[in-house]
């Protein structure tokens, strides 16, 4: 065991955010702290590491482990290259190097005892520098930041002039080069694009130490975590397994509990009718009889009702009215800053009710796409075309939309002042703002809040195109749970932006991802992207494909990929189906041989002519099927 908390207590004047928590993290454990925005997590992980008290209790490390934390905002301030500062972490190395290239320099002029010395002090230095890989040094800082999403040529840019989440990302790699014998990792993924996150699950599975994460990414979770810590109303439980295992045994305990309050509720009442109907008898014995029982009913410890997280969280989306089929029509779609081309000549449609999700390495363009259809970027060349009663409710990250010196329920009111004040209440309520939150100023929210505001007058709006710039960013898994819900509920058509892979997988029906400045499509959620990709990118990091005649995936149009893939999943459909009729028939032919062989058959020539005339109508069949076999394996479709 590596880490013990014992009864650990926080309370922030009124609000009892940890209560007498305890639980332990063992020795290279993956473990997941949850729970929605404001329950205590990072507090937990701040008491955790010492970096703010707790009320009561104890955390206790193993002796002599080391841990390393990761906040989720970094202050780090150096005018290092972003190279030299991870490089900081290497001083050993950098020590020890130095040292021996001076004690190389010191034995070219000794001799005797002295050189005796020097060697044995080199041949030690050498040793030691091999047991820290000092060989390796540079390749593996090249290596994390490569994993973390820099470029080459950005290794040598100051880490003053880097964004917030660049110095994250700096924070990170120096984090993962200390290799502490527990990493604790506050929200990791915020600054990360899919590939990096897809690095990143891959190092800390491989990881020789324990973890833990805070994370409201449920794909990540679902790759990385062992272990489930739950924070809740302030109670901390532990699940095993991962995100999706907490998910089904935390259902299964909401269930339980719910089930054992409502028992007891009807018992409570239950005594409580016999109660008052002994006290109408008004007799000594009756009345003795009520108080006794009134006794052993102020003995029960009273069950507190389970909290219903998705209780009144239901959003139904209708638009106001239907569009077009054809909802929007891009062609020939140009864009570039300065001397850096973001894409170039990119076309595609998107159809009535489609939810397409655009994925893609940060700086692609993703958000510039986004900014052009709403005109608030211009477009270099190409066209865009609306299709008919077409209306479109954008969601941009920066929630443009608010005002700030409002309530939240004036932002509502005074853009619906046809909705009652209930019904405000319930959408206020929809995005988990409930009692005196919506008299809160928009100014006073955290961004995460904002930004539930912002979907929550998305989902008002009589919009039936929605257009969203990366719209689960900062919102807890319980909001991200409320807007999948509202998302495949919705009628009308979905454009957005999204890094959150679960997210995709549960409301994306088409996938484009923008890379080499074009777009590649996809007909499927996330899996199916992720098993699809090789297949659909033929073309080598040179741009060379396997057939220079045939022209690549990127530069089909999103129609004739369409049709492909169908063409494809329909053989795949056909290759099982052969599949199992062969193995059937096989199954078949070899039941009608152990009948033959029966002595009550093999003297029976009438019966041996009927099973040999079935065998030999199986074994025609099998041929048929075999050949049909070999046609659909060997089938080729240019996708």
């Amino acid at each position: 065991m590596i880490l013990s908390c014992n009864n650990i207590d926080k309370t922030f004047v009124d609000n009892h955010v940890i209560k007498n928590a305890s639980f332990h993290i063992e020795d290279y454990e993956k473990a997941a702290i949850v729970g929605i925005n404001g329950a205590g997590k990072t507090t937990l992980l701040k008491i955790i590491t010492g970096k703010l008290p707790a009320d009561a209790g104890s955390v206790t490390f193993a002796k002599d482990k080391s841990f390393g934390y990761l906040a989720q905002h970094q202050a780090v301030d150096s005018e290092n290259t972003i190279f030299d500062e991870l490089l900081t972490v290497k001083q050993e190395v950098l020590d020890l190097e130095s040292a021996i290239r001076q004690t190389e320099a010191d034995m070219k002029n000794a001799s005797g005892s002295k050189l005796d010395l020097l060697l044995k002090k080199y041949a030690n230095m050498t040793h030691r520098f091999e047991d820290i890989n000092g060989y390796a040094c540079k390749s593996e800082i090249t290596g994390i930041l490569k994993g973390l999403g820099f470029q080459e040529n950005e290794f040598d840019k100051k880490v003053a002039a880097l964004s917030g989440g660049q110095k994250t990302r700096v924070a990170l790699g120096k984090l993962l080069l200390q290799k502490p014998d527990l990493i604790m990792l506050d929200e990791p993924t915020n600054h990360l694009d899919l590939n990096s996150i897809a690095w990143l699950e891959t190092y800390l599975l491989n990881y020789k130490g324990a973890v833990i994460i805070v994370s409201h990414d449920r794909y990540f979770l679902d790759k990385i975590a062992t272990k489930i810590i739950e924070i809740d109303n302030g109670v901390v439980s532990s699940f095993n397994g991962n995100y999706s295992d907490y998910a089904i045994q935390k259902e299964h305990l909401r269930t339980e509990q719910m089930n054992a309050y409502l028992n007891q509720q009807r018992e409570i009442k239950h005594q409580e009718e016999v109660i008052d109907k002994l006290r109408q008898f008004n007799r000594e014995k009756s009345i003795r009889r009520a108080e006794s029982r009134e006794k052993m009913l102020d003995k029960i410890e009273r069950l507190e009702k389970p909290v219903e997280v998705r209780a009144d969280m239901k959003l139904t989306l209708t638009p106001y009215k239907t569009s077009g089929n054809d909802v929007m029509q891009i062609e020939g779609l140009s864009k570039r800053f300065d001397s850096h081309q973001l894409f170039e000549n990119v076309s595609f449609e998107i159809k009535r009710g489609e939810h397409v999700a655009i994925i893609g390495d940060n700086g692609t363009g993703k958000t510039t796409l986004l900014k052009i259809i709403n005109e608030l970027v211009p477009m270099d060349s190409g066209t865009i075309k609306l299709g008919a009663n077409v209306e479109i409710g954008y969601y941009d990250q920066e929630h443009h939309v608010l005002h700030m010196d409002k309530t939240l329920f004036e932002e509502i009111s005074d853009d619906y002042p046809y909705l009652t004040n209930t019904e405000i209440r319930n959408t206020l309520a929809a995005f988990l703002f409930t009692g005196e939150d919506v008299f809160k100023k928009i100014s006073a929210l955290s961004g995460g809040e904002r930004g539930r505001v912002s979907l929550a007058k998305l989902m008002l709006s009589e919009a039936n195109f929605l257009i969203l710039d990366e719209p689960t960013n900062h919102l807890d898994i319980t909001s991200k749970e409320i807007l999948e819900t509202a998302l495949n509920a919705y009628e009308g058509t979905v454009l957005y932006v999204s890094h959150d892979r679960y997210f995709i997988n549960k409301t994306a029906s088409r996938i484009l991802e923008l890379t080499h400045q074009e777009f590649v499509n996809y007909i499927g959620n996330y899996d199916y992207y992720l098993e699809k990709k090789e297949i659909l990118t033929p073309v080598s990091e040179t741009g060379s494909g396997t057939n220079a005649e045939e022209p690549s995936a990127q530069k089909l149009d999103w129609k004739q990929q369409k049709e492909n893939q169908a063409l494809l999943r329909k053989r795949e459909n056909d290759l099982k189906k052969c599949e199992e009729k062969i193995e059937a028939l096989e199954t078949k032919s070899a039941a009608l041989d152990e009948e033959m062989a029966k002595p009550e058959i093999a003297t029976n020539p009438a019966k041996l002519q009927d099973i040999a005339k079935e065998k030999e109508e199986i074994e025609a069949e099998l041929e048929t099927l075999y050949a049909k076999w070999e046609e659909l394996s060997e089938g080729d479709i240019s996708i």
